[in-house]
């Protein structure tokens, strides 16, 4: 992210005119709230997932388009989409992203076949890249006074935090009592509501420097990771070994060559390869990466185990989920603690082996376990590893770099995580799906088959992904270097606010909790 200059009649961040703090008071309100539809939407759907599956007659190998189509868009476009509001001006791009994701809601909510809902996703997932910089953006160019900077952050990072949480139970609610549709619908007036507020109440700014965009690098990153998915998607239906399922992922290996190519000779690169090419830095962005692949498919299988195994309502499998957040946020409140004293690594891979045994944990589950004996205490251990992995990692990511490079560090964590959730839940999806299929196979004369083979499918996902986690610990240890002397000087407990670059959501949540 370049730096910021405020060009146009935005409150002057540092007068005291009650009107003025007023102003930048509903600013704040107007940026979380997009922040928080931004947050729900990646988890809004997944209580609802299981009845649009029904109502579109989506096939088990395809239903995790409904996530990865958002996610993919929105994680190879994060960058772009952060380029675009620095020339074309934040708050511009903010309700161009506010009024497309409303429109693109509302396509997904009337959605009659399952590629009209999944195209609906990709779009907004492409708004979300838009808008998502472009929020950020504006809550560092409005608040510029660092302690007022810090506690914007904090309430930026609280809802970022909990919204995954929201998300969970709010589309277990309208899914039981309205219409999966309305999971999509809800965002339609928000959206505009806060669109129309944000002509009103934020300012706007532009980015400095002339560096223009990279179209062709994020055009070849967005198709290399297309084909990916869809070989992995394919993979499930005709076969690791059929023609098709080999060419898409060779397409795609030949992709993302090409992206490196395209980027090492661009002299504007959407994504500088040195950033990435530093030990702790590329460690952090690895992990990210694996932890991104193992997570989400977690959320999808979790989601058909409550309602299909336990046969619990929507309603009461957005609130199952709850532990997530409870962990995640405790782990994350102990590991900003811990980060000064003991640095990023030992944390990053204790988190990481936690988390991994978590996982484990979940692969053991049957027909018969029970939520509170074997589901609960799984949920935690995760969460808790989770929590204390994820702001080592964000800090990690800003280890040594240049000024020039911050914006693109920071964001990096965040895309990383997202590509990873799309190509990990492609792959996961595909795994259990085949799994399933196979036990069927060989099982015929099972009595309570229906409920068996599924569960066979989750838990080897469930394995897989506990795999992946321990390759992010691996990377970690092997690569991560840094001290404490290293960390940038919010996480070495600098005051809040003085850093190069804006904290991560987590990180701005721990820091509104100690100020």
């Amino acid at each position: 992210m370049t730096t910021t200059t405020p060009t146009s009649a935005g409150p002057s961040p540092g007068t005291a005119d009650p009107r003025h703090a007023r102003r930048r008071t509903w600013a704040l309100v107007v940026i979380a709230v997009a922040q928080l539809m931004i947050v729900l939407d990646a988890s809004v759907v997944i209580v609802a997932l299981p009845s649009a599956q029904r109502a579109l007659h989506i096939s088990v190998a395809d239903r995790q388009w409904v996530m990865t189509a958002y996610t993919l868009a929105f994680g190879t476009l994060l960058l772009l989409g952060g380029r675009i509001a620095d020339y074309l001006g934040r708050r511009r791009t903010f309700v161009v992203g506010l009024l497309g994701f409303a429109a693109t809601s509302a396509l997904g909510g009337l959605a009659q076949s399952a590629g009209m809902l999944f195209a609906a996703r990709a779009l907004q997932g492409g708004f979300a890249a838009v808008m998502a910089p472009s929020a950020l953006s504006l809550l560092t160019t409005t608040f510029t006074e660092p302690r007022e900077r810090a506690r914007a952050f904090g309430v930026y990072g609280a809802v970022a935090g909990s919204g995954a949480a929201i998300g969970l139970v709010l589309g277990g609610g309208l899914t039981q009592f309205a219409s999966w549709r309305w999971t999509l619908l809800i965002n339609v007036p928000i959206a505009v509501v806060t669109a129309v507020a944000a002509r009103r109440v934020v300012g706007e700014s532009r980015g400095g420097g002339g560096r223009g965009y990279d179209l062709a690098g994020a055009a070849t990153v967005t198709l290399a990771l297309f084909m990916l998915v869809y070989g992995f998607t394919t993979a499930g239906t005709d076969g690791w070994a059929a023609p098709v399922t080999i060419g898409l992922l060779a397409a795609a290996a030949a992709g993302l060559l090409l992206f490196v190519v395209v980027e090492l000779r661009s002299a504007n690169p959407l994504l500088p390869v040195r950033v990435v090419l530093e030990r702790n830095r590329g460690g952090s962005f690895l992990a990210s990466l694996l932890v991104g692949c193992a997570m989400l498919g977690t959320f999808l299988f979790l989601t058909y185990y409550f309602q299909g195994t336990l046969h619990y309502s929507a309603v009461r499998t957005g609130f199952a989920f709850l532990p997530f957040s409870l962990g995640i946020i405790t782990g994350a409140t102990v590991s900003s603690r811990l980060l000064p004293r003991v640095g990023p690594r030992t944390l990053m891979v204790v988190g990481l082996l936690v988390a991994a045994a978590g996982m484990a944990w979940f692969a053991q589950l049957q027909v018969g376990s029970g939520y509170v004996a074997h589901v609960l205490p799984a949920e935690l251990v995760t969460a808790l590893g989770m929590g204390t992995t994820f702001v080592p990692m964000s800090s990690t990511a800003l280890v040594g770099v240049d000024a020039a490079d911050a914006g693109v560090a920071s964001a990096l964590v965040n895309t990383t995580q997202q590509v990873g959730s799309t190509l990990g839940t492609a792959l996961l999806n595909t795994v259990a799906a085949s799994a399933t299929a196979a036990f069927v196979v060989s099982h015929r004369r099972l009595p309570d088959l229906a409920q068996a083979a599924p569960i066979h499918g989750y838990t080897l996902g469930f394995t897989v992904s506990a795999a992946l986690l321990l390759a992010a610990a691996a990377t970690a240890a092997l690569l991560v270097r840094a001290g404490r002397g290293d960390l940038p000087a919010e996480a070495a407990g600098a005051e809040p606010g003085l850093a190069l670059v804006e904290p991560t959501p987590v990180e701005a949540a721990v820091v509104a909790a100690f100020d």
